[in-house]
């Protein structure tokens, strides 16, 4: 821009004329040096943050302790009560001004025991079991069992032109996860309804069960959990989850021969609500101490596996986010508060509380960012930003692209932020790691610290310690 400056005709001076725009050029000059300033300050800082993260972190640490000596943590139970001390332990840890509890009534659904399933067609005596998992929040079979006939059903359009032949019998939902999307969460938002909403469905025309194909494109039979919602306009019904092979010879076996029973057993249980805590750690700010940017996971999961991917990272993550920034002498001009929710897997509990509470406190939150979407590689984030805003902040890739995040899009934020953009209005959003192997694991056994690779969780956490910097110095977007 100097360079500007010297080829102004020097007729302007010489004729004695007041030349503006000499002025206006060097006024540019000065706020276009001052930019660049800030991005090198930035730039280096992230650069620290970098440095600190990938040689010191201990997210993949607290991940080990989290998932290998806790384990899986369903809303209720005795592992997440462990968590919650855990977790607040943990952001004590990394270097918070305060950690404490935030109560929340939440459902205590219960798997019981051992789930069973098997089938056998007409005139076979060979009887083949299945690998299921009760879907949360299902009522179980009974002590006996059901068996019945199972009709084969790959979309609600065919459950309604079938619905005469549905009474007595047991549905199997044999939506295949669509491949075509490269976005797989994508994928997931157009199955997930058979899971969500299969059960009611087939009761409304008398099924006595369902089994759901499981939510997944994986190539093993690891029957995949998650919640059902009941409609209780219909008799609440079992629903269990089926493996993807198990799903397969099902479905194949039901075409070659229309007449086969299946045999379902399980012990899920609703007990009444139980108690549980958000875990909230805090850095309080230097300038404005009462406007909060929330950084947050859910510390629940499912049963059958350590929690590790969904959302065990999303927890490492956060409270690497303060741990970091402390480590590095950072003094945030905001409060940055950490979130570790209750029961975000089958009842939002805990989201809803902490928003509620912030809005009967009045508490004034600028930004919300999530992560709930595993530990791997980091591609970028989402905002629930106007077109107009998330351009403004475009810029700030540049400085992100070097670790990962490559890409702001709109229409982010979690479901355990959600709350704070509904009540209060708050800017939210959510780290957006590679999909393609998430829903491999997501839900299922196989979801285990083993299956975490260490510099991809690391990478997810610098990326969202470097965005919640950039959000403390220049103000929410």
């Amino acid at each position: 821009m100097h360079r500007l400056l010297l080829t102004v005709p020097f007729v302007l001076f010489s004729q004695g004329v007041f030349s503006q725009s000499v002025f206006s050029q060097r006024a540019l000059s000065r706020q276009e040096d001052s930019l660049i300033s800030a991005r090198e300050e930035d730039s280096l800082f992230i650069g620290r943050l970098s440095d600190e993260v990938l040689v010191n972190s201990k997210a993949y640490e607290n991940l080990r302790v989290l998932t290998r000596t806790i384990g899986g943590r369903l809303s209720g139970s005795p592992q997440m009560y462990r968590a919650e001390e855990w977790g607040r332990q943990a952001l004590l840890d990394a270097g918070a001004d305060r950690a404490y509890l935030q109560e929340c009534a939440v459902p205590h659904w219960i798997r019981g025991g051992q789930d069973e399933a098997s089938w056998r067609a007409a005139g076979s005596p060979e009887e083949i079991t299945m690998d299921i998992l009760s879907l949360g929040n299902s009522k179980g079979t009974g002590q006996e069992g059901i068996s019945a006939p199972v009709v084969l059903i790959s979309s609600f359009e065919e459950l309604q032109e079938k619905r005469a032949a549905i009474k007595g019998k047991i549905v199997f939902y044999n939506y295949q996860f669509d491949p075509h999307f490269i976005e797989t969460f994508r994928s997931y938002s157009d199955a997930v309804r058979y899971r969500v909403l299969g059960a009611s469905k087939a009761a409304r025309y008398g099924a006595v069960a369902v089994l759901v194909r499981s939510i997944s494109q994986s190539v093993d039979n690891n029957p995949h959990a998650g919640a059902l919602v009941y409609d209780d306009s219909f008799p609440r019904i079992p629903a269990a989850a089926i493996g993807l092979r198990d799903a397969d010879r099902l479905a194949l076996a039901i075409r070659q021969n229309p007449t086969v029973n299946v045999y379902l057993r399980t012990r899920a249980k609703m007990l009444p609500d139980t108690l549980a805590h958000n875990v909230i750690g805090e850095i309080t700010g230097a300038d404005f101490p009462g406007q909060i940017i929330t950084v947050g996971a859910h510390l629940d999961s499912w049963d059958p596996g350590e929690g590790a991917q969904d959302d065990g990272a999303g927890c490492v993550h956060a409270i690497e986010v303060l741990r970091a920034l402390r480590a590095v002498g950072y003094r945030p001009r905001h409060t940055i508060r950490i979130v570790l929710f209750a029961n975000e897997e089958n009842g939002l509990r805990g989201a809803s509380r902490y928003a509620q509470e912030a809005f009967a406190k009045r508490e004034q939150h600028i930004f919300a960012l999530e992560s709930d979407a595993g530990g791997f590689t980091p591609r970028g984030f989402s905002f629930s930003l106007s077109p107009q805003k998330l351009k403004a902040i475009t810029p700030w890739l540049e400085l992100l692209r070097p670790y990962g995040p490559g890409e702001f899009a709109r229409g982010g934020g979690g479901a355990d932020v959600g709350p704070l953009n509904e009540l209060l209005g708050t800017t939210i959003a959510e780290l957006v790691p590679d999909s393609q192997r998430y829903f491999d694991y997501h839900h299922a056994r196989n979801d285990v610290f083993a299956n975490v690779n260490k510099r991809e969780l690391e990478l997810g956490a610098l990326s969202m310690a470097a965005l919640i910097y950039l959000v403390d110095k220049y103000g929410a977007p």
